[in-house]
């Protein structure tokens, strides 16, 4: 049996079809999801405009929830009608990472080739397969995932906010608490102010960071980054370095590229402390190699890290967003700036490279 879904299809153009695809009922270990909510997100962004190569043709979306419709055999975490955020890389439990507790570091997913564990397509079109963004495919009214990419969350948790909790908000979050591990009263600057970037800044806010600086080009995203907790604001610019380093006297103990543009990661390292730790969050464009000035790094004792999900173990971090968004501590609703349905994807990713701040969520 299959469901018949209506999604928004790559086929290579920047432009998404809106066609219906066939979704297959879960197998062994699957989960059969109606989506309420995707985000619309960068890294969708930059398979549309062809700096990433995946599978085609790409069902876009990783950034989801929805409830429950139905699971396969042997699946005991989910049942029908519970709600769940969906998380875009889907670990496999059994590598050496895995055993580790690495979930975020797996070698053998498969999501990062749009396949479920093993190795099929829950998707069709024509007979043909189509491939789910990251093994999710969001931007679809129904999804196949496999059980560790679903994962509960209370009712009360309202579908847009769960599914920017399963990526940006995540991302954000950890890259805060988990990679750097950011102690209270040390000095952080972030550079973009998008929706990870506002991510980190409500994070660096809870580990009671100080001064927070944000970067941004516009002085609409730097208004953004204040109402989130930003104490100091700096436009990118020629001599936007001298004022970061002023407004943390003398440099950061942590910096978070936030946006994956070559030149502001190559710039990081001048714009910390002695010991500081620089975090690269934002992911740039394939084949874009990055200059470091690593006799800075080494003579100064700075670090400079990768951060892949924010280090994110769903079934640990995603109850734990959940909670301190019904708590009142995660404002994600003030991330959300425009709500449309699927037929409004399109608009959504134009007023992106347009530059529009915030998030766009799509509803179902």
């Amino acid at each position: 049996m299959t469901t018949i879904s209506r999604a928004a299809l790559h086929v290579g153009s920047p432009v998404l079809d809106l066609v219906d695809v066939d979704v297959k009922d879960p197998g062994p270990g699957e989960i059969l999801v109606r989506m309420g909510a995707s985000g619309v997100c960068g890294s969708d962004r930059h398979v549309l405009d062809g700096d990433w190569r995946m599978p085609s043709p790409t069902v876009m979306g990783h950034e989801g929830a929805g409830t429950v419709v139905a699971v396969g055999d042997g699946v005991t975490t989910a049942r029908a009608g519970d709600h769940v955020i969906l998380a875009w890389f889907a670990p496999c439990m059994k590598c050496r990472a895995c055993a580790a507790g690495r979930t975020w570091v797996c070698t053998g997913s498969h999501s990062e080739t749009c396949l479920l564990p093993d190795g099929s397509s829950p998707m069709t079109r024509d007979g043909e397969p189509v491939y789910p963004y990251l093994a999710v495919g969001s931007m679809s009214e129904y999804t196949v995932v496999p059980e560790q990419a679903a994962v509960v969350v209370p009712d009360g948790v309202p579908f847009e906010i769960a599914a920017l909790l399963g990526c940006s908000v995540s991302t954000g979050f950890g890259a805060v608490v988990n990679d750097a591990g950011v102690e209270p009263g040390r000095a952080a600057v972030v550079i973009g102010a998008g929706g990870v970037g506002l991510s980190i800044i409500m994070a660096l806010g809870l580990a009671g960071a100080n001064p927070i600086v944000a970067v941004d080009v516009t002085d609409e995203a730097l208004e953004l980054a204040a109402s989130f907790g930003a104490t100091h604001l700096v436009r990118a610019g020629d001599d936007a370095a001298a004022q970061i380093r002023e407004a943390t006297d003398g440099g950061a103990d942590y910096a978070f590229e936030a946006i994956g543009r070559p030149e502001s990661i190559a710039g990081m390292p001048e714009l910390l402390a002695r010991g500081g730790t620089g975090v690269v969050v934002g992911l740039p464009p394939e084949d874009r190699p990055v200059a470091i000035d690593a006799l800075a790094l080494a003579e100064e004792g700075k670090r400079l890290i990768g951060s892949n999900y924010g280090s994110t173990v769903p079934r640990r971090d995603f109850p734990l967003l959940a909670s301190l968004y019904l708590a009142g501590k995660l404002p994600v609703d003030r991330l959300i700036t425009h709500r449309v349905g699927l037929d409004g994807v399109n608009g959504a990713f134009d007023a992106m490279r347009a530059g529009a701040r915030g998030r766009t969520v799509v509803v179902f």
